[in-house]
């Protein structure tokens, strides 16, 4: 009879290891899909802010105005941050939490309008100078 309750603890806790494997191997595969879906969106608003630097220089140097295209790429960028945002705010089960907002890094703010940009914007968001 003793053996028969080992032997029933043993396969109680191997069903549980089993069930925390699984529950990890989930968790792991949804973080690698988060942070695959996060570095493409980065890249995605890094082409888009190149581009948009490269429009108002060109119509800049040709003496040329074209604001709805100008709006266009601002409106893309914006919605690119709105989703990096979302990425980063999505929360991991072996992420620690956020830090609070008292502990949060200082923002960068543009020169020229002084909208709030990320620390490796190479052009503000908002008017499209060059930071």
């Amino acid at each position: 009879m003793n053996v028969n309750i080992d032997l029933d603890r043993i396969l109680e806790a191997g069903a549980k290891a089993v069930d925390g494997a699984k529950k990890t191997a989930a968790d792991l595969a949804r973080e690698g899909k988060r942070q695959t879906d996060l570095l493409a969106a980065q890249g995605k608003k890094a082409k888009a802010e190149r581009q948009l630097g490269a429009l108002v220089y060109s119509l800049a140097k040709n003496g040329e105005e074209n604001q709805p295209l100008v709006n266009k790429y601002i409106a893309a960028i914006a919605a690119l941050d709105d989703k990096i945002r979302e990425l980063k705010d999505q929360p991991c089960g072996e992420c620690p939490p956020p830090p609070a907002e008292e502990d949060a890094p200082p923002t960068r703010t543009c020169p020229q309008c002084g909208r709030e940009v990320e620390e490796d914007a190479l052009f503000c968001n908002g008017c499209g100078a060059q930071l």
